[in-house]
């Protein structure tokens, strides 16, 4: 098992450094967090930031398209209430924007942004695939595009421990984005504002009549969420922690 891991590990150091050889830049050194927090090694860390240019544009490109696929439901929603219901192609764009104010070198004022993108990428990159596995199916989508939400949305959840490298995870910041996908939650699934709930439409819920809420896919659905954010949560609270007592170890003389 050692072996077969360091391995691994050499053949991604290669890769990190074939990388380097096109892409050098200079990079956030690592924390030394725990796997908890920071699960990927650290030459795919690398990797993902010396590609920061070439990654925040594919996620710009992959808003765009989600902003597209949410368009049908976009026009049966209330303008004001828009910003609730196209979320994963939100949290796409946040990541994108995330990634381009930290090699813009924008400071303290783009935290917020670092932990939406946290957070968002985070929580639909891992709800998405549960609902299209677990509660929607196939159903009426093409095979090409179930498999792309699915893939895609992975994607999202790896990109999310990305941002620790560069982020600070101030406590301020992870609460603002907290408030933010709480109320997501509530306005989605607990209370009807805005001719909500806002949840994504999916195939699972639909009938004859339209959407069916009273089905169990929709308490799947709502329970999903509230797990997902309270998962990033948990990790954005315990990477702050992490970054603190790394950052106290280190001014110990």
């Amino acid at each position: 098992m050692g072996s077969g891991s360091g391995s691994a590990d050499g053949f991604g150091r290669r890769i990190d450094a074939a990388v380097a050889t096109i892409v050098d830049t200079d990079l956030p050194e690592p924390r030394g967090l725990p796997r908890l927090v920071a699960p990927l090694p650290e030459w795919l860390e690398n990797v993902g930031l010396r590609l920061a240019w070439p990654i925040a544009i594919v996620n710009v490109v992959g808003a765009l398209f989600g902003f597209w696929y949410y368009w049908p439901q976009l026009q049966a929603t209330p303008v004001l209430a828009w910003p609730l219901v196209p979320v994963s192609p939100l949290a796409t764009l946040y990541v994108g924007l995330s990634l381009a104010a930290w090699r813009l070198g924008v400071g303290r004022i783009a935290e917020p942004l670092h932990m939406l993108a946290f957070f968002g990428s985070l929580k639909y990159g891992l709800w998405t695939p549960f609902v299209q596995l677990w509660v929607n199916g196939p159903g009426l989508i093409e095979p090409w595009l179930y498999a792309f939400l699915i893939v895609s949305h992975l994607g999202m959840a790896v990109q999310a421990f990305l941002i620790h490298r560069y982020a600070a995870f101030p406590v301020w910041a992870v609460g603002l984005a907290a408030g933010w996908y709480v109320c997501n939650d509530v306005l989605d699934y607990f209370l009807a504002v805005l001719d909500g709930p806002h949840h994504t439409w999916v195939v699972a819920l639909r009938t004859s009549d339209g959407i069916d809420r009273s089905l169990a896919a929709f308490d799947q659905m709502a329970a999903a969420a509230v797990v997902t954010t309270a998962l990033a949560i948990f990790l954005a609270m315990a990477t702050r922690v992490a970054i603190v007592r790394r950052d106290g170890h280190a001014r110990q003389p």
